[in-house]
């Protein structure tokens, strides 16, 4: 596990994500869900709510006693923040005086400051290419105690992915639909990794019901099927104020001094660090479960800190977010957390309010090929 300023040491050659200015990721089409596609209606608002002015930045509109209220530069931040001591063993002990938060190296005030396990909406990412086929009783198993471990009012949804990527349960708590969804995957085709991250992030913005979110991802091989690059993908991630993304890449054996294994590798750390998750790379099969409830760990004891952005949205564009923690009796610490982020502003919402589809969609899995 590594801090988010980590990734200035990365291959800039080799994946080229941060810094620059991304491409804007395809325009996505909804999601659709197991046999029993679900449609994603916007919530019906509040009783008496008025139209904020169109046009203005997210956050920063509220109405009080029937009129309107410009809070300038009040775009909130959220972060979810591990802190690792030298022997990268979690620290939790942090009161909020501990901790400086910086976007662009400008320092930012703390609004508010949460150390307590808070449920998640959780999405369970599944490769399902030909090449997983031996792999999946391990996998299903250490998703099934994922979830066992994890807060019991977590809420969490299956997808499995080849060419394309299948929603296999909707969101649930319910360990036994969990099971049978993760039964309804069929390992065959190729690697659309992009494709099911972007579209399950998407959905994740339209239908969880709590604000933390996480993406765990399995797989064993790098994406040959996706329309989106991974510039793309996290760049629409980072728009959506998106997920944290946990990756276990299983690459095992002589395999791993492949080109293509390197670079699978680069692709999940650089996804998970980008973001504050991490990735994992089991020796074995065997070690999955182990990582699981790894997972469930680090989830349930991060620190949730929120500030007011000294930068209006209005001028877009990605800011940096460095966060930084000392404490009595530790020597150096490191935070790790998303490395940044693309604000909101109202031209990223449709008309009534809820953010616009990426262009990549999760398919009812009645409806594959052959079905």
């Amino acid at each position: 596990m590594c801090a988010a300023a980590a990734w200035m040491l990365l291959p800039v050659a080799a994946i080229n994500v941060w810094g620059q200015q991304m491409p804007v990721a395809p325009q996505p089409t909804p999601l659709t869900v197991d046999r029993d596609p679900v449609a994603s209606p916007d919530p019906d608002p509040p009783a008496g709510a008025v139209a904020a002015p169109q046009g203005a930045p997210v956050g920063q509109i509220a109405k009080e006693r029937g009129k309107y209220t410009l809070r300038t530069d009040a775009y909130e931040v959220r972060l979810n923040a591990t802190v690792l001591d030298g022997s990268g063993r979690a620290v939790q002990t942090l009161d909020k005086d501990a901790f400086r938060v910086y976007e662009d190296g400008v320092p930012q005030t703390i609004a508010s400051f949460r150390h307590e396990d808070l449920p998640v909406s959780l999405g369970i990412l599944i490769d399902s290419s030909g090449s997983m086929y031996d792999k999946r009783a391990a996998v299903e198993k250490a998703s099934l105690d994922l979830v066992k471990l994890s807060n019991h009012e977590d809420e969490a949804f299956v997808v499995d992915f080849s060419w394309e990527a299948f929603i296999d349960q909707d969101f649930t708590s319910d360990i036994t639909k969990l099971q049978q969804g993760l039964g309804y995957i069929k390992s065959s085709g190729g690697t659309a990794i992009y494709d099911a991250l972007v579209a399950s992030a998407d959905y994740l913005t339209k239908n969880a019901k709590r604000p933390k979110q996480v993406l765990l991802i399995i797989t064993d091989g790098e994406d040959n099927a996706s329309s989106a690059s991974l510039e793309q993908a996290i760049r629409r991630i980072q728009d959506l104020d998106g997920p944290v993304i946990y990756c276990v890449g299983l690459l095992f054996g002589s395999d791993t001094d492949r080109a293509e294994a390197r670079h699978a590798r680069r692709v999940l750390e650089a996804l998970s660090e980008q973001t504050g998750g991490v990735a994992y790379f089991p020796k074995s099969v065997k070690e999955v479960d182990a990582i699981a409830a790894e997972v469930a760990q680090d989830i349930r004891t991060q620190y949730t800190i929120s500030y007011h952005s000294t930068k209006s949205p209005a001028l877009g564009g990605y800011r940096q977010v460095h966060v930084e923690a000392k404490g009595k009796n530790f020597g150096r610490l490191s935070v790790r957390t998303r490395s940044g982020y693309f604000p909101r502003v109202a031209s990223d919402k449709d008309a009534s309010g809820s953010a616009q589809s990426t262009g990549q969609v999760l398919n009812d899995p009645g409806k594959r090929p052959g079905k």
